[in-house]
């Protein structure tokens, strides 16, 4: 019986090319879109998920109570993993690390800039990365020894054996390579290609061994030994920062599991509401809808062919079918399609991920040896079969076979209004998208053109390292440089421009409330700061070369002075840490973090090239960019030949700040188009059942001399009501979506008009196209072939 019914519905298939054609098509976008979207879900909901105790392992997190609310971050005092792997019942393992960092490692002629880490030997104990070579067993107890992932070590060795050689740390450091890891998978939240001993560290930054609890610099992984332990351990070692420290520290400490680290990275009042994951659940409801969609397409081009396949279902019945194996007989060929469908998917999905991986920025790509991705692509096809089949194959098995065979006319009053309130539910779906679209796009625009206090314009940032940690050499490349021609200002930063972090709030002056935390975010500028950033000084003066007894003065924003409310700030003198400062400027804000958040205030203290830090250059803009370029990186080569030349424009940093938004945005643009599409093809669907439906009514009207425009209109004016609802539901439900995104920003655009005027527009405009297309068939054919029986 199955290969019979499998024979049948191949012929069926193969009769109605135009229709399987559609409907194949439709489907296979569907699932395609569908596919990628989990696709890419999947991934970032394996992000740190690789490791075999991910469940039990933390990320120490510290509250912060300042400036009105609780900030919360992964920084925390080198203290804390002895203290908690020695005191705390329940905690397995306790490890340091550093932030990742870009530091030059070399081997002989060979010199990369590559991401390190420092780390106790813990570390590797917590994280099970796989060892490729050499010491498993004891990693980093040597103080100058290092790891190197697969992929530096082919770098730098190019086929020798790495174990055992000499690599050094910043042109100084010569560290012997003790084993070769793995490479860091793409969705880990830690990512470095080498990695070393945390005493090594301590050697190197010796300030590191004299920080106290009030010092937060370093990543804190804890392992506990059930996960059940977590609300215990957390209520243990809340206040641990008031007891080592003092009264005052008021700080807070709690454990993030490592396993949400990436997904609900956002917290409110010390507690997390969400990140990534808000994002995710989009995407995720994006491709069950754009799938759903797909199904509804299926049901509605199924049914509108009812007329033609009404006689077979009679006949069948009449020779003694029944109802039950002409369901699985529709059932099948649903499945059929829906498998026909799935392959054509899969040929869209390996066209497309070459660019969707750029879009992205990742790479994904199809396990087929996962017997899970199988299951999984199994079920789909099953669910889709399934639920696109089975509305058509319960209504075509209603047929009664001697109303059918007699000639009478189907009872379709049920089934019209049932594809109604599907093609509308398409519509629903597509004009929110549409909406949803246009306001993340306004947004960002809003957000990217908004004033940041600076001009990033031909403005570079360079590491300064090696010999630009010097002073004189610092001094000899901006004389240099502005000789050159190639720039027209240049400056020192501690960090770069856009970059967020360091701060303090080790800060108070004269009627700050002694109970109140301000935090302040702390940063060391060189001379002619002003001209080279292009930001302005409200109040002032800026550090130059004529004051060069400047070590204990500060300046501050704007928003400085407004939390720390101050009528007249030039000239009032601060407890800066240990040591008393004075206020000889107020510099106007600037967005050093979020664009989407305020701009927090503010301290620069004159920074010292000795320091290290960020060279800031001003391109001069009357000489060519790419000429100035190649000045540029010449002189610094000369000047500093052991290193690479590091530089970035300022701009191209700062637009990667809208990644996020620009992902949402596009992916939403991209599969909102899919969306509609396929909702085309449903409202063609819909028109195929009607025109078939009143061909007759059509030539009765062209006989009696309506023209070609008049049948258009009748035909489409329907169509407009069936839109229009869709439009009406569809903006509530809109409306109250977007606003809940643009809520979690403090800058954010009113939610105008111009989106929902431009969701009707679109979509009446292309229900006409899509109507009319089928329309004008029906109204330009012969009225005779339709009332020649009559």
């Amino acid at each position: 019986m199955f290969k019979l019914n499998l024979k049948i519905a191949l012929r069926n298939l193969w009769k109605h090319k135009g229709f399987s054609l559609i409907n194949i098509g439709g489907l296979a976008i569907g699932l395609a879109s569908c596919m990628l979207l989990l696709l890419y879900v999947s991934y970032e909901f394996g992000f740190d998920r690789q490791f075999k105790n991910y469940n039990t392992t933390y990320i120490a997190h510290t509250n912060m109570t300042a400036n009105g609310k609780v900030h919360s971050w992964a920084w925390t005092p080198g203290l804390l993993a002895p203290e908690l792997k020695e005191k705390y019942a329940g905690i397995v393992n306790a490890a340091r690390s550093s932030y990742p960092f870009e530091q030059l490692i070399s081997y002989n002629d060979k010199k990369i800039k590559n991401r390190g880490l420092f780390a106790d030997p813990s570390f590797l104990d917590i994280l099970d990365y796989k060892f490729l070579s050499g010491n498993a067993v004891t990693p980093l107890k040597d103080i100058n020894s290092v790891i190197l992932t697969q992929s530096l070590a082919e770098k730098l060795f190019a086929g020798e054996n790495p174990l055992g050689k000499i690599v050094k740390l910043d042109n100084k450091e010569g560290l012997k390579v003790e084993a070769v890891i793995a490479d860091i998978p793409a969705n880990s939240s830690i990512k470095f290609d080498y990695l070393m001993p945390w005493k090594l560290n301590e050697k190197t930054h010796e300030w590191i061994a004299k920080q106290g609890w009030g010092s937060n610099f370093c990543l804190t992984l804890v392992q506990l030994q059930n996960t059940s332990l977590l609300d215990g351990v957390n209520a243990k070692v809340k206040d641990i920062y008031k007891t080592h420290d003092n009264e005052s520290n008021t700080n807070e400490l709690f454990l993030h599991p490592l396993s949400k680290w990436h997904l609900y990275n956002e917290f409110e009042n010390g507690v997390t509401i969400g990140g990534k994951i808000d994002q995710l659940k989009i995407f995720f409801m994006l491709a069950i809808c754009i799938l759903l969609i797909a199904c509804v397409n299926f049901m509605n081009l199924s049914t509108a062919r009812s007329e033609k396949r009404a006689k077979e279902v009679g006949v069948r019945k009449a020779i003694g079918s029944s109802r039950k194996s002409l369901i699985a007989q529709f059932i099948l060929e649903s499945i059929l399609l829906s498998l026909i469908g799935t392959v054509v998917a899969f040929t869209l999905v390996e066209i497309s991920l070459p660019y969707f991986n750029t879009l992205l920025n990742i790479n994904l790509i199809i396990q087929y040896h996962d017997w899970r991705n199988w299951a999984t692509l199994t079920g789909l096809i099953l669910f889709t079969g399934l639920l696109a089949g089975s509305y058509p194959a319960f209504y075509l098995s209603s047929f009664e076979p001697v109303k059918v065979l007699k000639g009478f006319r189907l009872k379709t009053g049920s089934a019209m209004s049932i594809r109604k309130v599907l093609v509308v539910s398409q519509f629903v779906f597509a004009a929110s998208l549409i909406v949803c679209t246009a306001v993340i796009y306004q947004q960002l625009n809003y957000i990217k053109n908004k004033p940041i206090g600076y001009n990033q314009g031909n403005l570079i940032q360079m590491a300064a390292a090696g010999a630009l940690t010097s002073t004189k050499k610092i001094d000899l490349l901006k004389t240099q440089l502005i000789k050159s021609g190639a720039a027209q200002h240049v400056s020192l930063m501690s960090m770069n421009i856009d970059e967020g972090g360091n701060n303090t709030s080790d800060i108070s002056w004269q009627g700050k409330n002694p109970n109140e935390k301000v935090l302040f975010n702390q940063r060391g500028i060189g001379y002619d700061f002003i001209a080279t950033t292009g930001t302005e000084m409200i109040k002032g003066r800026e550090f130059a070369v004529e004051f060069p007894g400047d070590s204990n003065k500060v300046l501050i924003n704007e928003a400085a002075v407004k939390i720390m409310g101050l009528k007249n700030p030039v000239g009032t003198i601060i407890n800066y840490g240990d040591s008393k400062a004075t206020i000889i400027g107020v510099m106007k804000d600037f967005v050093a973090e979020s664009p989407y958040q305020k701009v927090a205030p503010m301290i620069f203290n004159k920074i010292y090239s000795d320091e290290g830090g960020v060279i800031l250059i001003r391109l001069n803009e009357a000489q060519n960019i790419s000429a100035s370029l190649v000045q540029i990186d010449a002189l610094v080569k000369a000047i500093n030949p052991d290193y690479p030349v590091d530089r970035k424009f300022v701009s191209e940093s700062f637009e990667e700040k809208f990644q996020s938004e620009k992902l949402l945005g596009t992916l939403s643009n991209w599969f909102g188009g899919f969306a509609i599409f396929i909702s085309c093809l449903g409202l063609l669907g819909l028109a195929l059942f009607m025109a078939e439906q009143r061909k007759k009514e059509i030539s009765i009207r062209k006989v009696l001399g309506a023209s070609t425009r008049n049948i258009l209109t009748l035909l489409n004016k329907d169509f407009i009501k069936l839109v229009a609802i869709a439009n009406i539901i569809a903006f509530p439900l809109a409306y109250i979506i977007i606003n809940k995104w643009l809520s979690s920003f403090e800058y954010r655009i009113s939610i105008s008009i111009m989106p929902f005027a431009l969701a009707i527009a679109i979509s009446i405009i292309i229900a006409v196209l899509t109507v009319s297309i089928q329309s004008v068939k029906v109204a330009k054919a012969n009225p005779v072939d339709a009332l020649k029986y009559e």
